[in-house]
């Protein structure tokens, strides 16, 4: 039978040093599978690791099926745990391994049966009296899965179960774990790093950062609306253009988002969204753009709710099915730290004669144009360039094309921006619009 799971305002501290997970809550409904997703050390295995029981909880509460679970050990809650390395016993046979966990509950009953059905329904049952040794990165996972669905458990905690493995065959095992747990039925919290494991496989996506929960939502939502722009940045690939800019919403005239060198108008009355920007009216904001959400044409080809722009050609990237397009636009990115490691980094001080940066990331900055906010004050602020920073050098945005499009590196080319999928986020990089009803086909 599938569990219900809850956390309400979970907490993890290791002794003395920032909490690994700050006040965490989340609902997983009986059968649901929820995908816990973030740069690593973000504290998401730490939740799975208290959740299975395997981590102590230090402040909060945890419920199975809406009774107190704390203090239970991990045999009495009734899970299975797959892990990241297999974690299979190298001395036993894999039957020996998918059967272990009932050797232990019933040592007397006969569990070939079970181990057999098991096997069959990963496809491992002819490796059965090999030794783990013996097989690839991929039929020793199928077993450690087999392992754990032997025991009919109550949830099935996955960490990271594909990420030691190529990128062919976690395509294929992905395809048969969602398609595994749909048949069982069986209630499923699966970490990653991987956002498209995360958008592929969950029911609802729970994105974490510095040991604090972003968003939950699902997966199409999660992408259409993120909460922040961190979660904007972390979902998606390529990964969305964020441009720093400043809203103009003059008391005559049109309102417009200054991007730099150029701005974007918006039109005649405005949506109820963009009316939300005029509290913005002179501040420093957030502009995000996906890469679909930009079109290289004509002004004269120009859709309702689109505007013009142009951008010169820095680099195509051929992927075979379409095209990437690198473009200098004059915009000034937007950096939004944190994004691959679980904490900001301290920026390092000057010494005396030399500088504080290292010689890398003194390139970056001159490249981009823009400064990273690598340890922000609370508020939180995103990166803001100063008029006194060097003029931009490099790509700002991304635009997705069809392969057949041919572009000159160096050649200007009229961009159409689609003004029903601009994001706007303020200065803390909270999401400002569009509101839930402007993105087209989002059912929320």
């Amino acid at each position: 039978m599938s569990r219900a799971i809850s956390l309400r305002s979970v907490s993890k501290t290791y002794g003395r040093s920032p909490r690994a997970v700050d006040r965490f809550s989340l609902s997983v409904a009986p059968g649901e599978f929820v995908v816990l997703l973030g740069p690593s050390g973000c504290g998401k295995s730490t939740v799975l690791r208290m959740i299975a029981g395997l981590e102590e909880i230090t402040e909060g509460e945890l419920l199975l099926d809406g009774e107190p679970a704390n203090d239970l050990t991990p045999r009495e809650r009734g899970m299975a745990m797959v892990f990241q390395n297999f974690a299979l016993y190298p001395n036993m046979t894999n039957r020996a391994n998918i059967g272990f966990p009932l050797k232990l509950e019933n040592s007397r009953r006969d569990h070939t049966e079970r181990v057999e059905s098991t096997a069959r329904m990963l496809g491992i049952e002819s490796v059965l009296d090999r030794y783990p040794r013996q097989l690839s990165g991929g039929e020793r996972q199928r077993v450690a899965m087999g392992r754990a669905i032997s025991r009919r458990p109550s949830a099935f905690l996955m960490d990271e179960p594909l990420s030691n493995l190529d990128a062919k065959l976690r395509n294929h095992l992905r395809a048969e774990i969602a398609q595994l747990t749909t048949e069982l039925g069986v209630t499923t919290v699966y970490v990653t790093h991987d956002q498209a494991e995360a958008m592929s496989l969950g029911d609802r996506v729970a994105v974490m950062r510095g040991g604090v929960l972003q968003q939950v939502s699902s997966p199409r939502e999660v992408y259409a609306l993120p909460e922040n722009v961190f979660v904007a940045a972390f979902i998606g690939t390529p990964r969305i253009n964020l441009l720093q800019a400043v809203v103009h919403a003059p008391l005559e005239g049109r309102m417009s988002i200054d991007l730099g060198r150029q701005r974007l108008a918006l039109p005649e009355p405005l949506s109820p969204d963009h009316q939300l920007l005029r509290i913005q009216q002179g501040r420093p904001v957030i502009v995000g753009l996906r890469s679909e959400a930009v079109r290289i044409a004509p002004p004269s080809h120009a859709r309702p709710g689109e505007v013009a722009l142009s951008g010169i050609v820095e680099h195509v990237e051929y992927q075979g099915h379409e095209a990437l397009v690198h473009l200098n636009t004059g915009s000034r990115p937007a950096v939004v730290p944190d994004l691959e490691s679980a904490r900001p980094r301290t920026p390092q001080r000057r010494r005396a004669g030399g500088g504080g940066t290292g010689v890398l990331e003194r390139l970056r900055q001159r490249a981009t144009g823009s400064v990273a906010v690598l340890d922000p004050p609370a508020p939180e602020r995103y990166a803001v360039r100063g008029p006194d920073r060097p003029a931009v050098t490099a790509s700002d945005l991304v635009v997705r094309t069809g392969p057949d499009l041919r572009l000159r590196t160096g050649g200007q080319v009229p961009l159409l921006v689609d003004l029903a999928h601009l994001y706007v986020f303020d200065h803390s990089g909270r999401r400002i619009c569009p509101l839930p009803r402007d993105i087209p086909g989002l059912d929320v």
